[in-house]
């Protein structure tokens, strides 16, 4: 079950890429479908993560992992955007990359002594939010002059960075406290939600205006069906 969710989630950045590169599909649509990924993400975060830690450490301890994944992930992105401005894709790649590594840890970790049912609604919300993206980066790293064999090849080793990190989540975690998982699920919440403000819906609002709200609502009220389904 690991190694198939991990491959699943990951591979969508390599099928982005090349959906970027070769498909076509209107920007409209792939707005309303990276607003849809974050509705979902909205949920995922706070059942998946949020809730679950909450039982094994106070709030306030759980209050400052949130608030420091969200201020290591801002300040990491300002940095990220300050050097690659102008970069045609690149601050994408990289921003994915950086979004990417706690949200697999996360994801890793979700893993941990939890059938595929209770991790579907992360894993999926994950998945959909790497398509469009890395689709969007391709499509830019394209219009720069990269050759379509570079990109792939970018997108490939990125894919498989982030499929470390989940199973380093839940293979190097798997003995750690619940304490210690509980503050892992907080700093990686916290990344993921600052990663939606700065990242996400903004791509989603320049690309899709009138429908985001519409579609943020979908994929909230999906991920949260679909955790009621399996239990969560």
């Amino acid at each position: 079950m690991l190694f198939l969710t991990v491959a699943a989630v990951s591979a969508a950045l390599i099928a982005g890429a090349a959906w970027g590169l070769w498909g076509r599909l209107p920007k409209g649509l792939e707005g309303f479908l990276v607003a849809m990924a974050g509705g979902a993400l909205i949920v995922s975060v706070t059942l998946e993560l949020i809730e679950p830690a909450s039982h094994h450490v106070s709030v306030p301890a759980l209050s400052l992992a949130v608030a420091a994944g969200a201020l290591v992930f801002t300040g990491l992105d300002w940095l990220i955007e300050k050097r690659t401005k102008g970069s045609q894709g690149a601050g994408l790649l990289l921003a994915i990359t950086l979004d990417g590594i706690p949200e697999n840890l996360a994801l890793g970790v979700a893993l941990i002594g939890a059938g595929l049912p209770e991790v579907a609604a992360l894993a999926g919300s994950i998945l959909l939010s790497n398509l469009p993206e890395a689709a969007g980066g391709a499509k830019e790293m394209r219009e720069g002059r990269m050759s379509r064999g570079r990109i792939m090849l970018l997108w490939t080793v990125t894919a498989c960075v982030l499929a470390a990190a989940a199973l380093i989540g839940n293979l190097a975690l798997a003995d750690a406290g619940d304490e210690v998982l509980a503050l892992i699920r907080g700093f990686a919440a916290g990344a993921v939600t600052a990663s939606l403000a700065t990242e996400v819906f903004p791509q989603a609002y320049r690309e899709e205006r009138m429908g985001t709200g519409i579609a943020v609502t979908l994929g909230l009220l999906a991920a949260f069906a679909l955790s009621t389904l399996s239990g969560g």
